[in-house]
């Protein structure tokens, strides 16, 4: 399949028609963190296949839940997708990320037409310095560290020893390559991208075993695609409760509109 890009970011999440409703992939640990690759990255392939099963682009994706079953290990993979039902501007698609015989992460997505209704606009972008006045964070410790560009603009620097109570944090995100058009693939592991909010608060321990993503659920809010720029990522978190945890975003483009909002259920190691 022809990716939109010649950037890392198309080529590792590039899919391969291999039949119908099946494609190949593969999992690239230049995306890993500490126990597997990223949520948002395997979030990315599962989208691609899903377009392409599609196969419209009039019906953009609107939202997708994953739910992510054990991390996959590093190599090829095999997407499975299935059509659940396709109206007049409405279709429904699952898919599955299967390695060998093991089920690894399960996705369910709307697409649709756009629908010409009455609309108002409520939601208020932060009030932050612009990315080019905002300095540049990098940790080559992590391997997807190194696939973002992050510019830390909101919440306390967690990694600089700074924290407060509130589990709040974001800033201007984009692909380490540059920039690229804004697709849903890209939002969708935009979502993802940031290290957890729950990080920001002093009210659990820094030192922890990690927070993996048990499910993702992303609402892309604009026409896609948009010229590639950077986005304001926010992520905040209000409750950690035996062993669990909420985790609620949005992206925002640099003009004020809002791209997508996400909300993710993680387990605290």
């Amino acid at each position: 399949m022809t990716a939109a890009s010649d950037t890392r970011f198309d080529r590792d999440t590039n899919v391969a028609l291999a039949g119908p409703g099946l494609y190949d992939a593969s999992i690239d640990r230049g995306w890993w963190v500490s126990r597997g690759p990223n949520g948002g990255f395997v979030a990315a392939l599962l989208v691609r296949a899903m377009e392409h099963a599609v196969g419209e682009a009039a019906r953009q994706l609107r939202s997708v839940t994953i739910h992510y079953l054990r991390p996959p290990a590093a190599g090829a993979a095999r997407i499975e997708t299935r059509l659940e039902r396709t109206g007049r501007s409405l279709t429904t698609v699952s898919a599955r990320l299967l390695q060998g015989d093991s089920l690894q992460a399960l996705a369910l997505a709307a697409f649709s037409k756009p629908r010409r209704t009455a609309s108002f606009h409520h939601a208020v972008m932060p009030e932050v310095a612009p990315p080019e006045a905002t300095p540049a964070r990098r940790d080559g410790r992590v391997p997807i560290h190194e696939r973002y560009e992050q510019r830390w603009a909101i919440g306390p620097r967690y990694f600089d020893g700074v924290r407060g109570r509130e589990a709040v944090t974001g800033g201007w995100l984009r692909l380490a390559e540059g920039t690229r058009p804004l697709d849903a693939a890209l939002l969708t592991a935009y979502a993802d991208a940031w290290p957890p909010s729950v990080f920001a608060s002093n009210e659990l321990p820094l030192v922890m075993g990690g927070v993996p993503t048990i499910d993702l659920t992303v609402h892309i809010r604009a026409a896609l695609p948009l010229p590639g720029d950077f986005v304001l990522a926010v992520f905040r978190t209000r409750e950690v409760s035996e062993g669990f945890l909420e985790e609620d975003g949005e992206l925002w483009s640099r003009s004020g509109q809002l791209l997508a909002h996400s909300r993710q259920l993680g387990v605290v190691l």
